[in-house]
């Protein structure tokens, strides 16, 4: 079964500001695919529909998972709690694939024609622990025994493979790219690009986004409800007059803020060109509200 105290003291190693756990995720995540199939005579399991406030899983890109799962939780309520204490590592970026290779334990994908939760391939684990493992260590955590990737498959056998695997299919998960896009800089970086670049961007806006698709080679980000106004350059157009912000390239390249579900709140610079609105920077807060609330005042103290 799984230990409640050890994902307790996770949550304090990953405990800078995460993503909300609460909030239902619409925004179509990317699917997975699998490689070829082989039973391995595991211990037959039931399909329960992925709850929506599972905020780990919800909007993964299936609906239903297997139960019990891969960690040995018997209900989707145990399974939720159970999941939630590993959020915010999701807000490290240490892997595209961290969502996909947690979820692929906690809920995993239920397939009509398998009996059993499909397992992660051996390959998507080691790249989730090789890549995670110094974030951990840091804080004195080692890689979980529940999570020892010897468990997992390392052949023909059916399992969950990482986003760029060779065998995987196109999806319509995030954008991805073999660079982070210039415009979504993480964390404390993308902090200082919004700061140096404010007074300089004719449009910028404190946001929630509620949903992004591709739009050829390009992202098209759509906010939720009314974006507050911070900096409105442009008095052609009525403030706040924009239905949606376009991410030029973001096909090609990754953008963490858009991985996985769309919560909390975001700051973006843009500037309009040919009647788009482009975005510039784009950053997902990381810290807690009150920080964000001091960090705009400061940027709307300034003598632009």
């Amino acid at each position: 079964m799984f230990n409640l105290h050890y994902l307790l003291m996770i949550v304090l190693l990953v405990s800078s500001p995460s993503r909300a756990a609460d909030e239902d995720d619409d925004d179509g995540d990317e699917g997975l695919t699998v490689h070829p199939v082989s039973d391995s005579g595991a211990v037959r399991s039931v399909c329960k529909p992925v709850p929506n406030t599972m905020g780990l899983c919800s909007g993964i890109g299936y609906g239903e998972m297997r139960l019990p799962n891969l960690l040995g939780h018997d209900t989707a309520r145990e399974a939720q709690q159970q999941s939630a204490s590993w959020i915010p590592l999701l807000g490290k970026h240490c892997h595209r694939d961290t969502r996909r290779f947690l979820c692929s334990l906690f809920a995993p994908v239920c397939l009509p024609e398998v009996p059993v939760p499909v397992r992660p391939c051996r390959s998507l684990c080691e790249a989730v622990r090789d890549a995670c493992l110094p974030v951990m260590s840091a804080f004195g955590f080692p890689w979980p025994e529940m999570f020892n990737c010897s468990r997992f498959p390392d052949g023909p056998e059916l399992c969950v493979p990482g986003e760029r695997d060779a065998n995987r299919e196109t999806t319509t998960g995030a954008p991805t790219g073999s660079v982070i896009c210039e415009v979504c800089s993480p964390d404390s970086a993308g902090e200082r690009e919004i700061q140096q670049n404010f007074c300089k961007s004719p449009f910028a806006f404190r946001l929630r986004v509620g949903s992004w698709s591709r739009d050829g080679s390009d992202v098209r980000v759509v906010p939720q409800g009314r974006s507050r106004v911070l900096r409105w350059q442009d008095h052609q157009l009525a403030a706040g007059e924009q239905s949606a912000l376009w991410l030029p390239g973001g096909r090609d390249c990754s953008c963490p803020a858009l991985d996985g579900p769309l919560t909390g709140s975001y700051i973006a610079l843009a500037h309009m060109t040919s009647g788009r609105m482009l975005l510039t920077r784009l950053l997902r807060w990381a810290r807690e509200e009150k920080e964000l609330k001091k960090f705009i005042r400061g940027m709307l103290r300034r003598a632009c």
